[in-house]
């Protein structure tokens, strides 16, 4: 979802690409959810319980928040840091 928009006449950034790998009934995942939607990013959800490789590699971490590309966050997202990552954007 490449979203661009004018402000002050200088072009923003694309707004970046999240993805949040999760599973069913995970309320930490939910969480991460919820907080990455109150700072305007909309990740797409992958239910790692779908894919073998995904399951094996993140069956002990969900949620992982996925951001342009980078794991940022595991477990939790921590608020202080996905605010810092975003300004730097």
């Amino acid at each position: 979802m490449e979203k661009s928009s004018h402000f002050g006449g200088m072009a923003a950034m694309p707004d970046p690409e999240v993805v949040l790998y999760t599973r069913q009934g995970c309320h930490l995942c939910d969480d991460a959810k919820a907080i990455l939607v109150r700072y305007g990013l909309f990740p797409r959800e992958v239910d790692i319980d779908t894919v073998a490789d995904l399951r094996s590699q993140y069956n002990e971490c969900v949620p992982v928040v996925e951001i342009d590309g980078q794991v940022r966050f595991r477990g939790r997202v921590d608020e202080r840091l996905l605010r810092r990552l975003l300004h730097a954007r």
